[in-house]
């Protein structure tokens, strides 16, 4: 493994609501997230438990908790694989997600209020405003807090924590510093002001379809998706 992580590590500490294998999960994705660990390099227990200063045990089981969200592979002998993002990774990503909103706003769509919709808007013009500044940690933020209207509305937690840690898979590892304006600018004044009109006009059938088929279609998301994840690679279709 690259030694990229940072020197000073926080100290790791126990509490009645959060175990040590949590508090080391954490401090792994917040390492993946910022870079710190790469995608496509190896992982050696024995020397990331002593530099991190853990015991193996939570370590090895807050890496087989990223390995159930496709994040690290186990490789027998060889230790643990950060995992690189591949073209049909995203394709399979998009297609998942896109049913996942499209069933949860089938659910809940006719749940929502004028104030959730007017919260939406609101959260799609701050967006346009971040895109202007050229601040994509702020995009992406109120990116996800506008989805997130409307499945928090969802009682079902399987369901949300599998998006959510899609779009962690997606975006998070690590984070990019910049981002695709043209496709920023098409999602916020086309794709979301339609799933906004569909919302305001209480066709939720089609705000859903819309969701699967257009928002989150690989198809017609693909070449922006090159733009963002693989334009500096040439025709390489990995990300690490």
């Amino acid at each position: 493994m690259k030694d990229q992580m940072e020197p000073r590590v926080p100290p790791f500490s126990t509490t009645q609501n959060r175990s040590l294998r949590e508090e080391v999960y954490d401090y792994l994705r917040n390492e993946m997230n910022r870079g710190g660990l790469q995608p496509g390099s190896f992982l050696d227990l024995d020397h990331l438990a002593k530099r991190i200063g853990v015991s193996r045990t939570p370590l090895r089981e807050a890496l087989l908790h990223l390995e159930t969200q496709g994040f690290v592979t186990v490789l027998p002998r060889r230790g643990f694989r950060l995992n690189p993002l591949s073209l049909e990774d995203i394709r399979n990503y998009f297609e998942i997600i896109g049913a996942l909103e499209s069933a949860t706003m089938l659910s809940v769509g006719r749940n929502l209020v004028p104030a959730d919709i007017a919260n939406m808007r609101q959260l799609n013009l701050a967006m346009a405003d971040a895109v202007a500044a050229n601040d994509f940690t702020r995009y992406y933020e109120l990116n996800l807090a506008f989805h997130e209207v409307y499945l928090g509305r969802s009682s079902n937690q399987q369901l949300l924590d599998m998006i959510r840690s899609l779009k962690q898979r997606l975006y998070d590892w690590p984070r990019r510093e910049g981002f695709v304006k043209a496709w920023e600018e098409e999602s916020i004044q086309v794709e979301h002001e339609r799933l906004l009109q569909f919302l305001e006009q209480g066709a939720i059938e089609d705000a859903a379809a819309y969701l699967q088929h257009v928002h989150w279609s690989f198809q017609l998301q693909e070449p922006y998706l090159h733009a963002y994840f693989f334009a500096s690679q040439g025709s390489d279709s990995s990300v690490g």
